[in-house]
C-alpha cells in the first residue's frame, strides 16, 4: 500500500450530506474484484447522463476539479452498504483524502486500508474548508498526516484528531497483512516451537 505522509492537491466540494456507497459507486460496477479501472464509476450516476454523456454540472467533471485528490463533503459520508469498491474508486480516480464532519465506520476503516485518509472536523471547520474549495483551480489544500494539519490556501491552518495506530500505518504504508507481516520473525518462531512441541498436528 502506498504510504501518506505529505498530500498537496486540488479539493473538489461535494456539500452533500448522506452519501451513501451505492453513490459513490454503483451496483453495477460491482462484478470485478479488481482494485484497478473502478475510477470510471465513481459517482457515475450523478457524472454521467442517461445517454453516457458527462453531467457537466457535476464538479468532478468541471475542468478545475478533473484532477482532484482531495474531496471536501458533507456529513455521513460513506453510509449504506459495505462495500469496499468505495474506497477502491475513490483511489482509482486519484481521491487520497475524504474530508467530512462524520463517515459511517465500516467505510471509513476501510479507507484505512487502502491508503485513503479519512478526516474528520468539525462543521465550523468544514465550512471553512469547502470555501476553499469552491475556489477552483485555487482550491488547493495540504493535508500533513505527521503534523495532523490542514493548511488552505491562504496559510490559514485547521487541525485534526486521528487513532496513532491508524496514523502509523498510513503513514508507513502497512494494509492488514502488511502489519500482519511486521510481526513474521515472531509468527515464524512461534510455529518452529510448537512444531517441536506438537509433532503430530
Amino acid at each position: 500500500m502506498e504510504k501518506f505522509t505529505t498530500l498537496t492537491g486540488v479539493a473538489a466540494p461535494l456539500p452533500v450530506v448522506n452519501v451513501d456507497t451505492d453513490m459513490i459507486i454503483p451496483k453495477d460496477y460491482l462484478k470485478t474484484i479488481k482494485r484497478t479501472g473502478l475510477g470510471r464509476g465513481l459517482f457515475a450516476e450523478m457524472r454521467y447522463n442517461e445517454d453516457g454523456t458527462e453531467n457537466p454540472d457535476f464538479v468532478l467533471n468541471q475542468p478545475a476539479y478533473r484532477n482532484a485528490q482531495i474531496l471536501v463533503a458533507g456529513n455521513n459520508f460513506g453510509c449504506g452498504s459495505s462495500r469496499e469498491h468505495a474506497p477502491w474508486a475513490l483511489l482509482d480516480f486519484g481521491i487520497r483524502c475524504v474530508i467530512s464532519t462524520g463517515f459511517a465506520d465500516i467505510f471509513y476503516n476501510n479507507c484505512f486500508k487502502n491508503g485513503i485518509l479519512p478526516i474528520t472536523v468539525s462543521e465550523e471547520d468544514l465550512a471553512k474548508l469547502m470555501d476553499d474549495a469552491e475556489r477552483g483551480s485555487n482550491a488547493t489544500l495540504t493535508i500533513d498526516l505527521e503534523a495532523q494539519e490542514i493548511r488552505g490556501p491562504d496559510g490559514g491552518a485547521v487541525q485534526f484528531d486521528l487513532d496513532p495506530n491508524l496514523k502509523h500505518r498510513l503513514l508507513n504504508g502497512l494494509d492488514d497483512i502488511g502489519e500482519t507481516l511486521q510481526k513474521e520473525a515472531s509468527i515464524s518462531t512461534f510455529e518452529t516451537q510448537l512444531a517441536e512441541r506438537r509433532p503430530w498436528a
